[in-house]
């Protein structure tokens, strides 16, 4: 998904730094975009994912403290619950927790490219909690119209983005199976991407199309920016047309 092709030596969450550039720190390495590349999510693991320290992308990632320097008190509120809150697990922050600072970032410090990896539904599948997973799902869904009626509440951002919303695998189904996901289990490899954007034409639902897959978004988000990826990376697979239907 983040760098257009597959690595087969990956092939574990405990891999260690990604050897291979994402599309995100590509583009953070453009002249036009250096420092203007923003990554929130809920997963610790993107640190290595995203290989911060040769990347040098910005990163807020799982339960490291949002806010640094001369603190607001509603900063520091959140700040202490970063660090008092119990937690599911030690590698992923709850997605409310993240909402936060990220909404405060766009006027802050306003990207021009934005990665955002919420985790909840995963996290509670993982656990046997369907119930919360359905409640994560709901949320989720509202906090990502939060994002976009607040960008389309800023001057710099309004009729002028593009949301690429997917997921990284699917998982499987009935009684136990969906509680998990992986190589061995069937329907992992099921997944959907939404597309909502000026560049995009407005199709509704579809299910019956040709195939697309995780590795063409590498390569759509740069072509959504004007940039040609797989230029730099030719093993990248292509971007998706459709989403570049209404681009100029």
């Amino acid at each position: 998904m983040l760098t257009g092709h597959p690595d087969p030596r990956i092939n574990s969450n405990e891999f260690g730094p990604n050897p291979n550039p994402t599309v995100f720190e590509w583009l953070n390495g453009l002249p036009d975009l250096h420092g203007r590349v923003s990554v929130y999510a809920t997963w610790e693991t993107f640190k290595d994912i995203f290989n911060v320290r040769r990347s040098n992308l910005a990163l807020q990632v799982g339960w490291e403290l949002p806010y640094r320097g001369r603190l607001t008190p509603r900063q520091e509120l959140l700040n202490q619950l970063y660090r008092s809150t119990t937690r599911l697990d030690g590698h992923d922050v709850y997605d409310a927790f993240l909402q936060i600072p990220l909404l405060d970032s766009l006027r802050e410090h306003p990207p021009r490219v934005l990665f955002v990896g919420y985790g909840e539904t995963d996290n509670w599948a993982h656990a046997g909690r369907y119930d919360l997973v359905l409640h994560s799902a709901h949320v989720f869904d509202q906090f990502v119209e939060e994002l976009w009626q607040t960008l389309q509440g800023l001057p710099a951002y309004r009729d002028r983005t593009t949301f690429i919303i997917t997921t990284d695998h699917g998982r499987g189904s009935g009684p136990i199976d969906w509680k998990e996901h992986g190589v061995e289990q069937p329907g992992s490899e099921d997944i959907w991407i939404a597309v909502l954007g000026p560049d995009t034409r407005p199709l509704g639902e579809r299910t019956h199309t040709a195939p697309v897959t995780q590795a063409q978004i590498a390569a759509t988000v740069a072509a959504l920016l004007g940039k040609d990826y797989r230029q730099a990376v030719p093993a990248a697979a292509a971007p998706i047309a459709e989403v570049l239907s209404e681009r100029p």
